[in-house]
């Protein structure tokens, strides 16, 4: 059972990571088993044989369930992401605004004692907003995978080491940081067409994955140590960095191979806003029942 609901974890994982919207960092914490999978990377890079071993299994469950829901939803997402932009990023701004009161909640105490810290959501929000507004006065027409310079390679890679720790932190997704750069879209339909063996853009997905490794390598003891030492700091930075996410959602159909108009009041779709929130409030309540299992 205990292996089912590992491989569950990891399904919902990717489901926040193939996604603009919350990070499957904020899906391990909402779901409660955020620490376990921050230890087992840690362990894995620097722990005893034992611990490594344990947290190989561990992590391998884990991303069977990732990667199958991974698959899944590349397979839906370049079918509907440009055609349905509007309805796709009020359900990515459901996910965060659900989500931003519960990670309140479950921090509530540190985040008490440490009020101080509180301008760090300004400064979380004004890095989005300062990457977003970056990104849509010079990345117009995005990557294209057949063409690509020395130096876009290197902005991939980096992109890739970038993403992978807003994955790995509660907060912003790594996939809103993607949309924000220009490369969500290229990444999503290279994968896609990979599946269906065309090869085209592996030499691009092959410089993310890179920097994927790369970032897991570099980042995952420190942010093992920030969240033990500077946990308020880091809660405030991480809401700071989901609200300004929202900001960069809006202005997401400007980024498309087809620039769109940002989202408004009128390209608002509340129903896909509620199914959002459906989902979070959904993971918050499978977190609570497991707990209750467990006792």
């Amino acid at each position: 059972m205990k292996k089912i609901w590992t491989f569950f974890n990891g399904f919902c994982m990717a489901l926040a990571d193939s996604v603009p919207g919350v990070s499957g960092g904020t899906v391990a914490f909402l779901m409660g088993f955020y620490d376990d999978f921050i230890n087992s990377l840690n362990n894995l890079i620097s722990g005893t044989k034992e611990q490594r071993k344990a947290a190989f299994f561990y992590l391998v469950n884990l991303g069977l369930g990732w990667v199958v829901s991974f698959i899944l939803a590349v397979i839906v997402l370049a079918n509907v992401f440009e055609s349905h932009i509007y309805a796709v990023s009020s359900l990515f701004m459901g996910f965060i605004l659900f989500a931003v009161p519960i990670v309140i909640n479950e921090e509530k105490k540190c985040l008490a004692e440490k009020k101080s810290r509180a301008f760090f959501i300004l400064i979380g929000i004004a890095l989005v907003a300062l990457i977003t507004v970056l990104n849509s006065s010079g990345a117009e027409g995005g990557f294209n995978p057949e063409n690509l310079s020395v130096f876009s390679y290197l902005y991939i890679f980096v992109a890739g080491a970038i993403a992978v720790c807003a994955m790995i932190l509660p907060g912003i997704s790594g996939s809103t940081l993607m949309l924000i750069m220009g490369i969500y879209l290229p990444l999503i339909t290279g994968i896609k067409d990979l599946l269906h063996m065309d090869f085209h853009a592996l030499p691009m997905i092959i410089s993310f994955g890179l920097g994927i490794i790369a970032g897991v390598l570099s980042v995952i003891k420190l942010i093992k140590i920030v969240l033990e030492k500077h946990r308020a700091a880091t809660v405030y930075l991480i809401i700071g960095l989901m609200l300004g996410s929202l900001y960069a959602i809006a202005m997401g159909p400007e980024t498309l191979d087809i620039p769109q108009e940002h989202m408004t009041l009128s390209t608002f779709n509340v129903l896909f806003f509620i199914i959002g929130g459906a989902v979070i409030v959904g993971m918050q309540l499978a977190k609570r029942l497991t707990a209750k299992k467990e006792k």
